[in-house]
């Protein structure tokens, strides 16, 4: 069942939301050369709880960190750990934020350092095929447009988007329904509703869209060790344009 929140609802998501997107923003800040990504989910977690909420990924079905921070082949759920950030490494870094009964949820990838001119171009698109998506997130449309809109938009750039893992509903629970792929026909899935509040995320890979889950039950790759980005921000559906919810500037 799809939950449609209420205003009051929607004022604690707000805040929950704003917590987790400053917590991408400093993870952001803090990724360049000699940083390791334990460090990164410390300081993610430290602001999180500073504000009054939990980590949402903390714990999550045994997740061992606040934060997924995944680079270069890694796509996402790449567990934070004594591994040293390197000049010309990507790194996807995503966050979440329970406060006062609600979750936000948002990644982004950040380059370290210098990176090459494939990588650029491969954020830039992961991060432009959102916002292609969202244009489809209006009342009366369906899920699938929004999917549709961002494989449009990545395979025509010439890179694949994750089939295995999805977008999805976030509120209550980190989770909820529906399901949103960032692939498929238009015109199909749950119809929007403003109250809907959903979380879009592309993850993008240079190869194949195929990956492979290492033995720690986490860590996602790209099944050819291509490159992989990944962007999302939770997005509230309304009467007009679609309302991000976790929006930081420059992000």
């Amino acid at each position: 069942m799809i939950a449609i929140k209420n205003e009051h609802e929607l004022e604690v998501m707000r805040q929950a939301c704003k917590i987790t997107a400053a917590a991408r923003a400093l993870a952001g800040e803090m990724v360049r050369p000699g940083v390791s990504t334990k460090a990164i989910d410390q300081a993610v977690h430290d602001f999180i709880v500073s504000q009054g909420a939990k980590p949402s990924f903390l714990n999550y079905s045994g997740y061992p960190a606040s934060a997924c921070i995944s680079v270069n082949s890694t796509v996402i759920h790449g567990i934070p750990g004594h591994y040293t950030l390197k000049e010309g490494d990507i790194v996807s870094v995503d966050v979440g934020a329970y406060y006062k009964g609600f979750h936000g949820d948002c990644a982004a990838t950040f380059a370290c350092g210098a990176i090459s001119t494939e990588a650029r171009r491969l954020i830039d698109v992961t991060k432009q095929s959102f916002f292609e998506g969202i244009a489809q997130a209006r009342k009366g449309k369906r899920v699938q447009d929004i999917s549709h809109a961002i494989q449009t938009y990545v395979e025509s750039n010439g890179f694949s988007v994750v089939r295995s893992f999805v977008g999805h509903g976030v509120g209550r629970q980190l989770h909820e329904e529906p399901e949103v792929p960032n692939y498929g026909a238009p015109g199909r899935g749950p119809r929007l509703i403003p109250g809907m509040t959903i979380a879009v995320e592309p993850m993008v890979n240079v190869g194949t869209y195929d990956v492979h889950i290492l033995k720690d039950g986490w860590t996602t790759v790209t099944a050819d060790g291509k490159l992989s980005a990944h962007y999302e921000n939770t997005v509230l559906i309304t009467d007009g344009e679609p309302e991000i919810l976790t929006v930081t500037e420059g992000l």
